[in-house]
């Protein structure tokens, strides 16, 4: 069998490793539901060993080199160690010029860091290499949007939505951008793609409570339906707490904004971008906040 084919059925065996999942309990304090932290993934240690060994060891060409880089930078990125994934997104573009996904890794980097100008390039490379990259187009409306060009972002989220009208995360990016905008614009749109949104999925509850047809309980009463890991709770309490955190520091509810967002965070889901950016929006109440 020829190394390459070594390679890449190494990296096959390392992705159809199963995940395990445990018994949902959750906590309920005060009408919420508190996670229970997701542990440090031990397949994502594993994967960094494995590709770590290969690395070292196997003669590899560039581009073989550049993909188990961004692989481990991915594996990095998915237990916080952020510094660590990012420098490996760094060393494999520099051995594979047109990776159009680690660009767009870095540029949620540049993001998280405030480096927005870097962000914009990061993100017009992706695009550039490959113009269906979808999520390059979110996160680059997401870099403007926190670098106060709203009307910019707008346009970004709003080729995001047409990707696929039928993403309530997609509804979701649309309006907190062009809420920025055009406030009274942004509430009808978000009542029209509401049309296209099923109602069974639970993260559609959100969109609902944004258009005030729910409360903040039906919200969290949602993240239950059909769960069936802890795992999967994590993740939908990461993306809720951030959302509702979203809601009320648009409404100057500083003190509930930052306990969601914190929420968010503790879920610890660092591959999330509700995760990522829910420390910047912390970094941005902290600021609002001690303004004279």
């Amino acid at each position: 069998m020829k190394r390459t084919n070594l390679l890449w059925l190494c990296l096959l065996v390392l992705s159809l490793t199963a995940c395990q999942t445990a018994p949902v309990r959750p906590t309920l304090m005060n009408s919420l539901l508190l996670a229970e932290p997701e542990p440090t993934s031990q397949r994502s240690q594993m994967v960094i060993a494995r590709y770590t060994h290969i690395l070292y060891k196997a003669p590899l060409s560039d581009e073989e080199k550049a993909e188990l880089l961004f692989q481990r930078g991915i594996a990095y990125d998915a237990i916080g160690l952020t510094s660590l994934a990012r420098l490996d997104y760094t060393e494999a573009l520099r051995l594979k010029p047109d990776m159009a996904a680690a660009y767009n890794s870095v540029g949620v980097h540049y993001i998280q860091q405030g480096n927005y100008l870097q962000a914009f390039e990061a993100f017009d490379s992706t695009l550039d290499i490959n113009p269906d990259y979808d999520f390059a187009l979110l996160n680059r409306g997401i870099a403007l949007y926190y670098a106060g060009r709203a009307e910019l972002a707008s346009v970004d989220t709003a080729a995001f939505l047409q990707k696929d009208k039928s993403d309530p995360y997609r509804v979701l990016w649309r309006f907190i951008t062009e809420n920025k905008v055009d406030p009274i614009a942004a509430h009808n749109e978000l009542s029209e793609n509401r049309l296209q949104l099923d109602s069974d999925n639970w993260a559609t509850s959100i969109v609902d409570f944004y258009l005030g047809k729910i409360d903040e309980k039906a919200v969290i009463a949602s993240l239950l339906d059909n769960v069936s890991s802890q795992t999967e709770l994590n993740n939908r309490l990461c993306e809720a707490y951030f959302y509702l955190g979203k809601y009320h520091a648009a409404r100057g509810n500083e003190m509930v904004a930052t306990n969601y967002f914190k929420l968010s965070l503790s879920t610890n889901v660092h591959e999330y971008v509700e995760h990522k950016y829910a420390r910047i929006e912390l970094g941005n109440l902290r600021t609002r906040t001690e303004e004279p």
